[in-house]
């Protein structure tokens, strides 16, 4: 049997009206993806009859194998908010690597996938109309799952274990708690190497620069409080996630939501007929 995520999933910004929409479901891997798959992820929806709808994903540091019918592809860090149209009715399964966890699979640095989709087949070992048939035709989210595995791990394709995965994990970890580093100076110092020195592990495994996962990680964290329906003070928000002041929490969560953080506080309060 499956076993399933049991931890809330951050970075979907309307999540409030999602769980209306869509069915999300994530199930860990077998012991011998672990080492490369954080998770697989499976959301369907059904809409038929009703007008397409725009679902908006704040993407965490890493890379996803994505099978959809037509579009099944690699997809490296997206440093914006990711858009999806969601109209009639279908399902995608995921496959989120752990951060870093693509890299020993690939022949070449993250970073050369950063803001783009790739072709899968040589990640698959066939045509990727013939892999997205085998697991979205499988029939329920175990058989979809086991057949993304058998894909992924058909044919002795895994590599050994890249130790340096297991490194990032706990800088990820730190970088992502509550009270993490405000500082790429401060994530370096935790992961015992100096500030260049994690640049370049970053530039290799992880496809950003270690700002952009300490800014994504604050903003993820702040979208994530501003729907528990607990008042949040804004200020007292920015302090907690190192920002300087409140305006440039504000500045930074609107450029990266779509609205301000007041605004979207209020949104994910109203109730379902006001929206």
């Amino acid at each position: 049997m499956l076993a399933p995520v049991t931890a809330e999933p951050k970075g979907i910004v309307d999540p409030l009206a999602t769980g209306r929409r869509i069915r999300l479901a994530r199930y860990l891997p077998s012991e011998a993806l672990a080492p490369f798959v954080e998770h697989y992820w499976i959301v369907e929806w059904k809409l038929a009859g009703q007008p397409p709808e725009m679902q908006r994903v704040l993407p965490y540091p890493n890379a996803n194998l994505v099978f959809e019918h037509g579009q099944t592809a690699i997809f490296g860090v997206v440093r914006g908010a990711f858009d999806r149209k969601l109209e009639g009715a279908g399902h995608v399964l995921g496959v989120r690597f752990r951060v870093g966890g693509l890299r020993p699979l690939l022949d070449e640095p993250l970073s050369a996938l950063t803001d783009i989709a790739r072709h899968a087949h040589p990640l698959l070992g066939c045509g990727e109309r013939h892999a997205e048939a085998q697991v979205l035709d499988a029939g329920d989210d175990q058989a979809m799952v086991l057949a993304a595995e058998s894909l992924l791990s058909g044919a002795g394709k895994l590599p050994a274990p890249d130790p340096t995965v297991d490194l990032l994990q706990g800088v990820m970890a730190h970088a992502a708690s509550a009270d993490g580093p405000a500082s790429v100076e401060a994530l370096a110092q935790y992961a015992g190497m100096g500030v260049r020195a994690l640049q370049r592990l970053f530039q290799e495994y992880v496809g950003v620069s270690p700002k952009w996962v300490l800014r994504r990680y604050r903003l993820q964290e702040a979208a994530w409080r501003l729907t528990r329906g607990e008042p949040v003070g804004l200020a007292q928000l920015a302090a907690d996630l190192g920002y300087f002041d409140q305006a440039h929490l504000t500045r930074d969560f609107t450029r990266l939501v779509g609205v301000s953080p007041g605004d979207y506080q209020r949104s994910q309060q109203a109730p379902a007929s006001d929206r």
